[in-house]
């Protein structure tokens, strides 16, 4: 009895192909999430979606504009806790055009924040930043590295 139920966890109670999906508030897309394929595990002690194929995420502004994206090769998405766990060449970049490179990311929808406390690589138009550690909102416009190392420039006012 007790492997059954150990297998039941194992085994997804839903797969999807070709997922979509558009979260919306107040009748305004806020978030949409494409993956080639989905798992749900609703009998897990935490159910849980997993995407082991990859997963492609957008948030939008409330003028419709895409505000952030973020890209992994695997994620998964614990229910429960509404905490999203990006792995294995994520990439995000927010409206102005920096790009954050890590090998694994937290979103943890709760609280509106991302974080990360493996190596990240923020890339802009005038700096390389290296560090370890990251936090930031959601929509990766306010963000600190913890431990950071890097080349930056700054403007000489006078």
């Amino acid at each position: 009895m007790v492997n059954l139920l150990a297998e039941r966890e194992q085994v997804p109670s839903l797969t999807a192909k070709n997922f979509e999906i558009l979260h919306t508030e107040n009748g305004k897309p806020k978030l949409r999430i494409k993956a080639p394929e989905t798992q749900y595990f609703q009998h897990a002690e935490e159910p849980y979606y997993e995407f082991e194929k990859g997963i492609t995420v957008f948030i939008y502004d409330d003028s419709l504009k895409v505000e952030s994206t973020l890209t992994a090769n695997y994620a998964k998405f614990y229910e429960e806790k509404e905490l999203w766990v990006a792995r294995y060449d994520v990439v995000a970049q927010n409206r102005i055009g920096q790009i954050l490179n890590t090998e694994q990311l937290y979103w943890d929808q709760k609280s509106k924040k991302i974080y990360s406390d493996d190596m990240v690589k923020i890339t802009s138009e005038d700096d390389i930043i290296f560090g370890e550690g990251f936090d930031s909102d959601e929509n990766f416009d306010n963000w600190v590295i913890r431990k950071i190392s890097g080349v930056l420039y700054l403007d000489d006012e006078e």
